[in-house]
């Protein structure tokens, strides 16, 4: 049973301390919870406390092996919103069973021009144009790999790694050498247990070359001989018909590559009705806008490719019934941050609850007897 303190607070964030966060900018916000998320975890206590409210386990139904690496609950935090490891430390205390840092890149980033998001409660959704701002490979590593030791042992950490995002990075000799660059720092680090390679930024300069079948090919060549210890997975474009998609995983299964990540933000507006979102804010959507999407992909990548890529389900969880329902699709994790935006952090661990009777229901003794259950 959930910590009933962990329910009044969800009630206490929906009606009380979102509609005053919502009243300023969305940028300011982000920067003030990262900032206060950092401060308070360094505090005497305050994780252990976080985690007796709000963390919910249950080894027998949750916990999975997966590309040797243990998860000890499906739910992960997805990249973009603990861009330099500075969250790291309170993430397993809210219930998170991994966490995603980054994306990023091997030279620091200060990202696009602000704003960066914009809100569409409406959709429940977020408009990103972040532009992969981070401190720079090098140093987010030295941070991670600091902290670990001390209290993350038992907590799978990603490194989602991009590509720079300057003018000077635009050819694709230059981005796969920034890519590389970025891996063999990370090859030989044991605090980071996976690597995430993220091909399907849309908010940067020289767009997404690497969502093209042969010029993936060459970057994954390059990536095969950094010689990675760890695990690596593929961050996906949603936006691609069928037959595109499934080309990149044609070339994707010729390569050291365990898992895909499905997916990335949605670039089209056409579910938003005139006047939702003025031309002139920049950024493409998380959130609902890309929960159908991630759905269907997750569904195809199962049927095609379910025995030889591990599929990680992002987009549009907001509930248990979300989460539920991609990993019966195909998923053996899920990830999210949009719907701790809109739920309050309290979500985690609420998933976590609910999935676990959702097994006992239908008769499952652990997740992974669900995981593409419901695929057609």
């Amino acid at each position: 049973m959930i910590h009933p303190i962990a329910n009044a607070s969800g009630i206490l964030y929906r009606h009380a301390i979102k509609p005053i966060l919502f009243l300023q900018s969305p940028d300011r916000v982000h920067a003030a919870t990262v900032r206060l998320g950092a401060s308070v975890s360094h505090v005497p206590g305050v994780n252990s406390l976080l985690k007796s409210i709000l963390r919910v386990d249950r080894p027998e139904t949750l916990s999975q092996s997966i590309d040797g690496v243990h998860f000890p609950n499906p739910v992960g935090l997805a990249a973009g919103l603990d861009k330099n490891a500075e969250l790291l430390p309170l993430l397993p205390a809210v219930g998170f069973g991994f966490s995603t840092i980054g994306s990023v890149t091997y030279l620091p980033c200060e990202g696009n021009p602000k704003p960066w998001y914009f809100r569409l409660p409406k959709h429940k959704s977020l408009v990103v144009h972040n532009g992969l701002a981070n401190d720079g490979a090098e140093k987010v590593l030295a941070h991670v790999s600091t902290i670990r030791p001390k209290s993350l042992l038992r907590h799978p950490v990603v490194l989602s790694v991009a590509k720079t995002n300057i003018r000077e990075v635009c050819t694709d000799e230059a981005a796969i050498a920034d890519y590389v660059g970025s891996l063999k720092l990370l090859r030989d680090n044991e605090a980071v247990s996976i690597i995430e390679i993220n091909i399907s930024c849309p908010n940067t300069f020289g767009g997404e070359p690497f969502t093209d079948a042969p010029r993936l090919d060459q970057l994954l060549r390059a990536v095969d001989g950094v010689g990675l210890h760890q695990p690596v997975w593929i961050k996906m474009p949603i936006n691609l018909q069928w037959d595109e998609f499934n080309s990149l995983l044609d070339v994707i299964v010729t390569h050291s590559v365990q898992s895909v990540t499905i997916g990335n933000l949605n670039k089209s507006r056409e579910s938003l009705a005139t006047g939702d979102l003025a031309d002139t804010i920049q950024g493409n959507l998380s959130g609902l806008p890309t929960q159908a999407l991630s759905d269907r992909l997750i569904e195809q990548t199962y049927r095609t490719y379910g025995d030889r890529l591990t599929i990680i389900g992002v987009g549009g969880v907001f509930s248990a019934e979300d989460a539920y329902r991609k990993i019966c699709l195909g998923a053996h994790l899920v990830e999210l941050i949009t719907g701790v935006v809109y739920e309050g952090p309290q979500l985690v661990g609420q998933i976590n609850r609910d999935i676990d009777k959702y097994l006992r229901r239908d008769g499952f003794t652990n997740i992974s007897e669900a995981v593409g259950s419901h695929a057609s």
